[in-house]
């Protein structure tokens, strides 16, 4: 298999009227098909920093965002697979009985996903089709058509069941949708973000911006779904994984700065390896 090089990252500026604690998390991800080369860290004004492992084993940076202006960049270059993620239309959904101790926690109701509320909506959409990968994807398949993507449709409070009565939302509000109709049908699903650059699709002519998609236990294993983009893609490096957003912020403050912008990058930066001119 070929690789593909990527550069991301992202820079926050704030302004804040005194110290915040926060706790970011933009860096990829260990458990992952990706080699990460190349990778800086910087502050201005120079403050310092360290990084933990949380619950999920997402790799998450404590600093303190400094009063006055300030700005924060990661970056990075990374090597990715040059497929895109695996497909097994024969994968297989497990009873509850059969699941991993720690894949249980999936199936729940968490703050964003919401299976008791729509369990009656997934059970008759979703209850009388054949089980296993098709099923999930007929679920991705439903949000992907019922939510229409739109900035500032959702807030910091819209769950599942909000967006689902709305039909509007953002990529992590797809994800919500799609992860609580797993849940209800006793399907582990779990939330997930990071970096999507666009290689080998049409672009789509907006900023960049962190992307979440969702992975499905089926079979003994993790598949990747999409409900907002609804199509397989190359080139993922996933930051973080969790029960929903909630675990996953990208910055957790303990105080209220201002953001003054943020930017985020994700696009290949080489031609493919192996790739000759004029090929």
């Amino acid at each position: 298999m070929g690789t593909r090089e990527v550069r991301i990252g992202c820079e926050f500026v704030h302004s804040s009227a005194y110290d915040v604690p926060a706790v970011f998390q933009v860096e990829p991800a260990p458990d992952q098909a990706v080699r990460v080369h190349d990778e800086s860290w910087t502050m201005q004004p120079e403050q310092a920093s360290r990084t933990y492992a949380d619950l999920y084993d997402n790799v998450c940076r404590r600093l303190t965002i400094p009063a006055g202006q300030s700005t924060i960049t990661y970056s990075a270059l990374v090597t990715v697979p040059d497929a895109t993620e695996e497909v097994d239309e024969s994968a297989e959904e497990l009873a509850p009985e059969d699941l991993p101790d720690d894949v249980l926690i999936f199936t729940l109701p968490s703050r964003y996903c919401l299976p008791d509320v729509l369990g009656a909506e997934a059970w008759n959409r979703f209850g009388q089709l054949p089980r296993g990968y098709s099923r999930v994807q007929a679920i991705c398949d439903y949000v992907n058509g019922h939510l229409t993507f739109q900035y500032g449709s959702s807030n910091a409070r819209s769950t599942a069941a909000d967006v689902h009565a709305a039909g509007y939302g953002v990529c992590r509000d797809f994800t919500h949708l799609a992860v609580s109709l797993c849940r209800a049908l006793n399907i582990p699903a779990r939330y997930v973000f990071g970096y999507l650059p666009q290689i080998d699709v049409e672009p789509l002519g907006a900023p960049m911006d962190f992307a979440a998609w969702m992975e499905v236990y089926l079979g003994g294993r993790w598949f990747t779904f999409d409900p907002r983009n609804n199509v397989h893609r190359k080139g993922r490096v996933l930051i973080g994984r969790g029960r929903d957003a909630g675990d996953v912020a990208m910055a957790t403050t303990y105080g209220a700065p201002w953001l003054q912008r943020m930017t985020v990058v994700a696009e290949e930066a080489v031609a493919p390896v192996g790739t000759q001119p004029g090929a």
